[in-house]
């Protein structure tokens, strides 16, 4: 579904991203681990056309995105659950959720608030709620469900275990298992090992601009090498 191919990204005459390269199935779960500053979130910003590589190719279902604005890149399929979640403070859940609704790419509405809700009951309990007195935990459910409404196809989730309780994160774990069962493919940027190597199918790891490893998540689980250089896990 997504592939990214030598990507070269830069802010300003930083060079960031140094030939860049992964592919994400059709229904998979992919993560990319590594330490802050490593890329993770330029990658991110690369493929949703927020920041655009200056070279290499980043192509949805075999098409071009890479010189896209990132309202038509939304468009093709792609959610974003950003970094730090952005939910917009002054509206209440229900709008929060109401303003990202669209169709999906064929036309059908596969995600409603009624499906949303059923994922995350916490939300309808708080609905009518402005979203900036929500806990952090809500925040991100909100941020995932606000993604959701957009009937993507591929889901972007940009630390979405950052700050928070351990119990929140193994539920934000299960939602991500629930949704690639239910044949979302996603692409996961973590620091929480455990929690991405529980939900993903595939294991990128980042390391100053580059990918330094591709693996399954046993593969990686057992490379206590890796792990140790790239992820600081002893």
């Amino acid at each position: 579904m997504l592939e990214v191919d030598a990507v070269q990204t830069y802010y300003g005459e930083s060079h960031i991203l140094h030939g860049v390269s992964l592919r994400v199935g059709a229904g998979e779960a992919v993560a990319i681990l590594g330490r802050n500053g490593v890329g993770k979130t330029t990658l991110i910003r690369s493929i949703v056309g927020f920041t655009p590589p200056r070279e290499g190719r980043i192509r949805l279902d075999g098409q071009p995105i890479e010189r896209l604005p990132p309202y038509e890149i939304a468009r093709r399929g792609i959610g974003l659950v950003p970094q730090g979640r952005r939910i917009f403070a002054p509206l209440s859940v229900v709008e929060n959720l109401l303003l990202a609704a669209r169709s999906g790419t064929d036309g059908e509405r596969g995600w409603t608030l009624e499906r949303v809700y059923a994922v995350f009951p916490r939300l309808r309990e708080r609905a009518p709620q402005g979203g900036g007195t929500l806990s952090g935990g809500e925040q991100q459910m909100l941020a995932i469900a606000r993604a959701l409404m957009t009937n993507a196809r591929l889901l972007l989730l940009d630390e979405p275990s950052e700050g928070l309780a351990p119990l929140i994160v193994r539920d934000i774990g299960r939602v991500v298992v629930r949704l690639k069962d239910e044949g979302l493919a996603i692409l996961l940027v973590e620091q929480n090992v455990p929690l991405a190597l529980r939900v993903a199918d595939r294991v990128y790891v980042m390391s100053k601009g580059q990918i330094v490893y591709h693996g399954s998540p046993a593969e990686l689980d057992g490379n206590e090498e890796v792990k140790r250089r790239y992820l600081g896990v002893a």
